[in-house]
């Protein structure tokens, strides 16, 4: 049986009928379910439904063989995992916003940057020559600049409407982001049947 973990909400979702479309469920987990694992009728499958900052953890220490999770996340933590598929589901990108007269260039000190991805931020600043201080958010990033918390944000964006309601404007996109299926490389090596299955079937 193979263990795959799955972010909670509407990409746990979307996998799962893919995952119906492939053959690898009958039937689809209940909506509404508080239960935290599900397996397939023919026991081929469990899903573990966890956060999706969690996803790479869970298979990066073998509690999963394989899980789904997003790019940017995977690039964020630097896990040390296998990434075969892109799945093309939940499209996004990380962005620079701000409001529409804020200057990248015209600080002479350090550049205040909210944000939910430090090192992902701290890579892009540098790779511009700029000096950043980086402001650790787990939600509500765009209140940030609103209130005089940072000069800007990095986040992700979908279609841009939450900056736009906020009177923020998108100035670069950083990382372009699509769900990925990643692998324990141990699973990947001890279940590589099974897992070559799935990948295969994934990418048809």
């Amino acid at each position: 049986m193979l263990t795959l973990a799955l972010p909670k909400g509407r990409l746990a979702e979307e996998t799962a009928v893919l995952l119906l479309s492939k053959g690898w469920l009958k039937t689809l987990p209940s909506e509404g379910s508080k239960e935290l694992t599900f397996v397939s009728e023919d026991k081929r499958l469990r899903l573990l439904f966890v956060r999706s900052q969690d996803v790479c953890t869970y298979v990066e220490e073998a509690a999963a063989d394989a899980g789904i999770v997003g790019w940017d996340i995977l690039r964020e933590g630097g896990f040390d995992l296998i990434a075969p598929v892109d799945l093309k589901l939940g499209a996004c990108r990380l962005s620079l916003a701000s409001f529409p007269d804020f200057d990248l260039f015209a600080k002479r000190s350090k550049v205040r940057v909210a944000t939910k991805y430090p090192n992902l931020t701290r890579e892009y600043f540098f790779s511009k020559g700029i000096s950043c201080e980086i402001i650790k958010l787990y939600g509500s990033i765009e209140l940030a600049p609103i209130v005089g918390l940072s000069d800007c944000i990095v986040d992700l964006v979908s279609t841009g409407g939450t900056l736009k309601a906020n009177g923020l404007k998108e100035f670069e996109s950083i990382l372009y982001s699509t769900a990925r299926l990643v692998c324990n490389r141990s699973s990947f090596y001890h279940k590589h049947t099974e897992l070559r299955s799935l990948i295969e079937s994934l990418e048809n």
